[in-house]
């Protein structure tokens, strides 16, 4: 008996990761060459004092351009807050960089097809336009810590937080660093990705294939992780148990796999194939996208950091936004 879960648990480490190290391959290509030829600090200061509207699309349209976790993209958010970016336009980014990214769009369509990748980039995508909209309209939008405050809190966390000698910055924090930001420290080279060359074609080529290999080998590990939980549980977890508290016929299985997913802390390349074992097992497609929705869009490490940043209010309209984010995409799930 357990020789043959063996191999059914080998088997399925196999089919799911040679599958996905390809995709990751590929797409870490890509992501070097869109950092490599995207003027994304030109993009930055264009999100100055625009209107909620402009400022909610071009927040929302930033974070699909920037494949970062949930923890590793607030440097960012503190680069914009510090830019005088209205809360309206940093609300989307927070939202749309984890869950819209194209990374994590073609890491599901490869999983799941095209159908159920399209539909879930035009949720997310359009929830976080919503939001940077109903925030702009209301007073959460004042709700951030001031830019004195911010400075404060940079020059203590400066000799913890900068890659060598050049201060972590909206460029320079790599995507996949999957530690917290202020622990990137000088000699920690891992949390550390090239800056974007200023050449011609050659050299930006050569950046680009660079960051693509730094960035594949460190989400590599993940994915090998990831698919050796696919095959244990696909091998050993009772669908009895799948079934009867995440399937179809429990009506509890979306608020508890959206509330859960939060402190889990998920990272994409490890959560899907986790999800695709348990979809296999009996998880309904519903619990399935608000879990991965919740762990992937906000995690306690990024709310103790945005906390230094934005004010109790904030802080909790944006975890909210997450969770309802989460629960409604598995209710549209469940019908699609």
């Amino acid at each position: 008996m357990f020789e043959e879960q063996l191999k059914i648990a080998l088997a399925e480490f196999w089919h799911v990761a040679w599958v996905l190290v390809l995709v990751i391959g590929v797409i870490s290509i890509i992501t070097g060459f869109v950092r490599e030829y995207v003027p994304q600090e030109k993009l930055q200061k264009k999100l100055q004092n625009q209107k909620p509207v402009k400022g909610a699309l071009m927040g929302a349209g930033l974070g699909v351009l920037t494949p970062f976790c949930s923890a590793s993209m607030v440097p960012i958010a503190r680069g914009m807050i510090e830019m005088s970016a209205p809360f309206s336009t940093v609300l989307p980014f927070l939202i749309s960089a984890p869950l819209s990214n194209f990374v994590v769009v073609g890491i599901i369509f490869a999983t799941f097809g095209l159908k159920t990748a399209l539909i879930y980039f035009i949720w997310t995508f359009s929830c976080a336009i919503i939001a940077g909209l109903t925030v702009g309209f209301s007073s959460v939008k004042h709700h951030v810590k001031s830019l004195s405050q911010l400075s404060v809190n940079n020059s203590k966390t400066n000799a913890t937080s900068s890659c060598g000698s050049i201060p972590v910055s909206f460029t320079q924090f790599d995507s996949s660093c999957s530690a917290a930001p202020p622990s990137c420290a000088p000699t920690t080279s891992s949390c550390c990705s090239p800056a974007p060359s200023n050449g011609g074609h050659a050299e930006k080529v050569r950046g680009a294939l660079l960051f693509g290999k730094v960035l594949f080998k460190q989400i590599v590990p993940y994915v090998i992780i990831g698919a050796a939980i696919s095959g244990i549980a696909v091998a050993f977890i009772p669908n009895t148990i799948i079934e009867k508290y995440l399937g179809d016929g429990s009506w509890y299985a979306i608020p508890i796999a959206a509330v859960i997913g939060v402190p889990l802390y998920l990272r994409i390349e490890m959560a899907i194939p986790i999800l695709s074992a348990l979809l296999a097992k009996g998880m309904a497609m519903g619990p399935a996208m608000a879990l991965l929705i919740g762990g992937t869009g906000a995690s306690l490490p990024e709310i103790a950091i945005l906390s230094s940043m934005l004010k109790p209010k904030a802080l909790i309209a944006f975890v909210l936004t997450v969770i309802v984010i989460a629960m409604l995409g598995g209710v549209l799930f469940m019908f699609v």
